[in-house]
């Protein structure tokens, strides 16, 4: 696709929570709801390429998994750390932009006047039906890996299952996104924090999302042309990471279908877990805990070989 100037202009696949919204406007600018530039200096790029455009699309998380497993035509996608393995085969990992559970993560959750007090409790008498976010989030895979047995899944999108869960539609719900901070006042009691959990039991962080791009784009742009979008990213996450205050500002014009997001405190908490140092820059750490998670995952029949863990930029 041509952009300004004729430059290619490269899809750039996102979830709609903060952390993603945040570490990719200043490859864009910053946009209105219906996709518009805003007025003023801001809704023009920070981080310019003379050889690469960027086009922002935001979808649910699982979405887009589908989307790079069964179609692969995002040029760049958020992915969650789970899809990985199903994708490999056309898609390299970023060292930026990837979200990590360090020492926390994805909720398991009741009704607050749930009786239960542990996960193996939902067990007693029946196997429960639970609300997961897609059957190739991290979160689905850490907690069939965390539990060991299995349980009925109701797949959904994850901003519905708060609410399945506290209306007694299913008997959990495993939260992300800020639901996974909010989930008190929602009317749920959490079981366990997966990411807790996955780091008392390993010592590392929990891979949660990532983010890939295409293997082809050397092909198509020329030898470097990957680990030059790669370190584009890594600009933008910086940058979004240095203006929390304009990052904020962001996350305001869009409000309206997140009010949430209102909450400052809430979006502080959030972005300093998500839009971490691990955000900018995986590194080694990061790159141990995917071998971890995603060998485990295979080992358990879960999920395909992930083979090499493959870094870009």
């Amino acid at each position: 696709m041509a952009g300004s100037g004729d430059r290619p202009v490269l899809t750039l696949g996102h979830s709609p929570d903060a952390d993603d919204m945040v570490m990719w406007w200043p490859l864009v600018g910053m946009r209105d709801p219906e996709g518009r530039p805003i007025d003023g200096p801001e809704g023009t790029p920070v981080i310019v390429s003379d050889r690469f455009s960027f086009e922002t699309i935001p979808d649910d998380v699982q979405r887009l998994n589908r989307r790079a497993i069964e179609r692969g035509d995002l040029d760049i996608t958020a992915i969650s750390a789970h899809a990985y393995p199903y994708l490999n085969d056309r898609y390299r990992i970023t060292r930026s932009g990837a979200s990590m559970g360090e020492g926390y993560g994805p909720k398991l959750v009741v009704q607050r006047d749930n009786p239960a007090q542990t996960p193996d409790a939902l067990f007693d008498s029946r196997t429960p039906v639970v609300a997961v976010p897609g059957v190739h989030t991290t979160a689905y895979l850490t907690l069939r890996l965390l539990l060991g047995r299995d349980f009925e899944v109701r797949e959904m999108l994850f901003s519905e299952i708060p609410g399945a869960v506290a209306e007694g539609e299913v008997d959990a719900g495993l939260l992300i996104h800020e639901a996974q901070i909010a989930f008190e006042q929602l009317g749920l009691k959490r079981l366990m924090d997966l990411g807790e959990s996955w780091s008392i039991a390993h010592n590392l962080p929990l891979p949660l999302g990532l983010n890939v791009l295409k293997r082809d784009l050397d092909d198509r742009f020329g030898t470097g042309s990957a680990d030059e979008v790669a370190e584009l990213l890594g600009r933008s996450v910086r940058h979004a990471r240095e203006h929390a205050d304009a990052s904020k500002r962001f996350l305001l014009l869009h409000a309206d279908a997140r009010p949430e997001w209102r909450d400052e405190a809430l979006v502080d908490r959030y972005l300093a877990m998500y839009v971490s140092g691990l955000t900018l820059d995986m590194g080694e750490p990061g790159r141990q805990a995917l071998e971890l998670l995603l060998g485990e995952g295979f080992r358990a029949g879960l999920c395909p070989d992930p083979g090499k863990i493959d870094l870009a930029g």
